[in-house]
């Protein structure tokens, strides 16, 4: 735990073994000696025991400005930049159990590259970083998406050294932890912040919100779950930026939430950002990124305010591994032309890590892509916490996540089915991810007031 030593207190080391001063010895009386050593265990265990946390954040705006993706297929030229894009990381903390909460400004962190970041993390488990992404449409291409004549705009250097800034905000987490508290709260978010484009009330309003505070009672981060694609701006523009999404983190910021943190949720299919005029027209400009961007901080931080604060909220973080088949040509051809190698398995398929997360009275499911809604609600009706998350695009990005019955059965549905793994992709998960969070440990109840 790399707790530092203090003047007549054990040292609890990462393994929970006592150090013990060098004071303490067996010159003196037994039965105070006795005494001490008891206490000294106790307080190392109380310490042990302590929920703590840390948040850093890394400027990755690539200069000069790269390419922007939007999606499956070739990226479009960026000649001007807007804000900035970041990676950030919560760490968490208690009991022996530290996990690192992460998430990146783009349109998806492929689980070659979550990979690169863990062997960079030495202190933290590597199965217990979840990285996420925003699934923001106007960052530079993190899937070496080919292009007509096989190409891809993809620049490895720079992906690199998104990786390395990403392990290195992790690492400062580790060193920066301090005792904290959780406010943990689930609300609808009100006003005109997203719908679906496909069936306009189709997609799911609650916004869940975990926030950290320190020991004055003061929130230094803000983690916003919440399901709508950014894409306000989108590729097309020639403009490189966060999309709503940097507007959010800077109001969080202004109303003293601390940092933002956004980790996207069943936006698949389609939920997008409302950014539609009186003429039913997209308005597609920064100003409506910021005025997206800024309700939904404060609609977050509204429905966190009143929320109990859970003073030392058990944690607790699994993980499993689910196998997809790849029975998608188009997007086969992507995995095997790709400069980032992924791997495909001798049968043709492709594996992900899959995480549960319990924090006090909230559980959290990752998911490796694009969960459609219906598939959201039922995963969260089907899952054992008070406040019920869902991190999609997190481990991996696997493009559309959809049931069998909706696979290629709607007009409407072609462009996803296109871009899905294959029919039984949404049945795997949902059969494999609540099996396994059945046989997860049962989250928190919150104290009554």
């Amino acid at each position: 735990m790399n707790t530092k030593q203090c003047r007549g207190r054990p040292m609890c080391s990462r393994e929970g073994r006592l150090t013990v001063l060098p004071w303490a010895t067996t010159q003196g009386c037994p039965y105070v000696f006795l005494m001490i050593v008891t206490l000294c265990f106790f307080l190392a265990g109380q310490a042990c025991a302590e929920f703590r946390a840390a948040i850093a954040v890394r400027d990755v705006t690539p200069d000069p400005l790269l390419p922007v993706s939007g999606g499956v297929g070739p990226t479009n030229p960026a000649n001007r930049k807007i804000g900035r894009l970041t990676v950030r990381a919560l760490t968490l903390e208690n009991n022996g159990t530290r996990i690192s909460i992460c998430s990146t400004d783009f349109l998806g962190f492929p689980g070659v590259l979550c990979e690169k970041v863990r062997k960079l993390v030495p202190d933290i488990p590597p199965e217990n970083i979840l990285i996420g992404a925003t699934h923001n449409h106007s960052a530079p291409d993190c899937y070496g998406f080919p292009d007509q004549t096989g190409k891809t705009t993809a620049d490895i250097k720079y992906l690199n050294s998104v990786c390395a800034k990403l392990a290195d905000a992790i690492n400062e987490t580790v060193t920066d932890l301090k005792p904290s508290f959780a406010r943990i709260a689930t609300g609808r978010a009100q006003g005109k912040i997203a719908y679906n484009y496909y069936a306009e009330q189709l997609y799911d309003p609650r916004c869940d919100v975990i926030q950290i505070l320190d020991r004055q009672r003061r929130p230094f981060a803000t983690l916003v779950n919440y399901a709508c694609h950014p894409e306000v701006i989108g590729p097309d523009q020639g403009i490189l930026c966060s999309d709503f999404v940097g507007p959010l983190y800077d109001r969080i910021r202004q109303q003293t939430g601390g940092a933002g943190i956004f980790m996207n949720g069943a936006l698949g299919g389609m939920v997008t950002a409302d950014c539609r005029g009186p003429d039913g027209e997209d308005i597609q400009t920064w100003e409506e990124c910021v005025r997206i961007g800024s309700l939904l901080a404060d609609e977050a931080l509204r429905i966190a305010a009143d929320a109990q604060i859970q003073e030392n909220p058990k944690l607790i973080c699994k993980h499993t591994t689910i196998k997809f088949p790849v029975e998608n040509d188009a997007l086969r051809t992507i995995v095997e032309l790709s400069p980032l190698d992924f791997e495909l398995g001798e049968d043709g398929s492709l594996s992900t890590q899959v995480n549960v997360v319990n924090l006090g009275s909230a559980q959290i499911l990752t998911i490796p892509g694009e969960a459609l809604p219906n598939m959201g609600y039922y995963l969260k009706r089907k899952m054992h916490g008070e406040h019920n998350l869902l991190f999609g695009l997190t481990n991996d990005a696997f493009g559309y996540i959809m049931v069998k019955e909706d696979f290629n059965s709607f007009e409407r549905y072609g462009y996803i089915t296109r871009t899905c793994l294959g029919e039984m992709t949404g049945e795997i998960f949902i059969e494999k991810a609540l099996k396994f969070v059945d046989a997860c440990p049962r989250p928190e109840k919150t104290a009554a007031r």
